[in-house]
């Protein structure tokens, strides 16, 4: 069913690009075109509309249908799916007009091209977790619909515009846990930490802080800091008792500790150990880089080793200036 869906959004797509070159009578008037474009959008004839408000706009910029044909421009461009032309267009009115008894809804446009801009034809017909997603255009929508919240709170639009906020917010909280999972898998326990930390600081009041708390508690206890673990499962119990990290009130990590062996110990099942366990806070990388830097000290002729501290302490400073060469 996917494969047909797809295929079905290739030829609409296809369609849409041979169409998008609508040519206008040059003869119609002012009022001729804004009605024939309203005519337009009556009927979702949105690229039709688009050709006809621009046509408008170019041929009479001071007539009494230019301010509005510019508004409706950005509700064209929105219902066409052409959400980066929309919020083009809802900038542009809003630089020029911005005393406009309508210029609130040129910033309730912009946020809404913005919030569908990740559900556009694929997301329709293919299911996505928008969690995992990038979050840029939501991003970009939250602070659009903060904008009209806080610059016109008696908006018509403002009720909207917050009920969407609050779903954006919980989004972008789902998604800053994901990559904090993320971090997990690959061991990156400081990185995890920040996340979930993050989380619980900037996005109270979501469901995603009982899971910044958990990764908190699962990142700290990876990194051995024992105090900063015991604080973050102390406040996930008392605030979250009911998480799913939490079996019969004990902390269970959702992420599998890492098996740090090498690849022979795995292969004969622990019976061939060619190294012994890490110290906390090590990893086999460091331990090479230091295992070389040793290597290459030893390999250094003994003529050319810096002496003992005795020695240093009795040389002068003379003998310092000259590098030894009137001792």
């Amino acid at each position: 069913m996917q494969v047909k869906h797809l295929l079905l959004i290739a030829i609409l797509a296809l369609t849409a690009a041979c169409s998008s070159k609508q040519v206008v009578d040059e003869n119609l008037s002012e009022t001729e075109l804004y009605q024939q474009a309203q005519a337009d959008l009556d009927n979702s004839s949105y690229t039709s509309a688009v050709a006809k408000l621009k046509a408008l706009e170019s041929r009479y910029p001071f007539g009494r249908y230019a301010e509005q044909a510019q508004l409706e421009l950005i509700y064209a461009y929105y219902k066409n799916v052409e959400p980066e032309a929309a919020k083009s267009a809802a900038d542009r009115f809003i630089r020029l007009h911005p005393q406009h008894a309508n210029v609130d809804y040129a910033y309730y446009l912009k946020g809404l091209a913005s919030f569908d801009q990740d559900r556009g034809l694929i997301a329709r017909f293919v299911p996505l977790d928008m969690t995992k997603r990038d979050p840029g255009a939501a991003r970009d929508s939250y602070n659009e619909f903060a904008q009209l919240t806080s610059r016109f709170p008696t908006s018509r639009y403002a009720p909207d515009a917050k009920q969407r906020m609050i779903y954006l917010r919980n989004l972008l909280a789902a998604y800053e846990i994901h990559v904090a999972h993320y971090y997990l898998t690959r061991n990156a326990y400081v990185a995890a930490a920040n996340r979930g930390r993050y989380v619980v600081e900037n996005f109270q009041e979501t469901p995603a802080v009982g899971d910044g708390l958990a990764v908190m508690t699962e990142a700290y206890q990876r990194l051995t800091l024992d105090d900063l673990a015991a604080t973050s499962l102390a406040t996930l119990k008392l605030n979250y008792p009911e998480h799913p990290s939490l079996i019969d009130g004990q902390f269970v990590p959702r992420e599998e500790e890492a098996d740090s062996r090498s690849w022979l110990a795995k292969a004969t099942l622990g019976l061939i150990e060619t190294d012994t366990p890490l110290p906390p806070g090590e990893t086999r990388a460091s331990q090479d880089v230091i295992r070389q830097y040793e290597d290459a000290e030893e390999q250094i002729p003994d003529d050319l080793k810096a002496g003992t501290s005795e020695e240093k302490a009795s040389r002068s400073w003379f003998s310092y200036l000259t590098f030894g060469l009137f001792d």
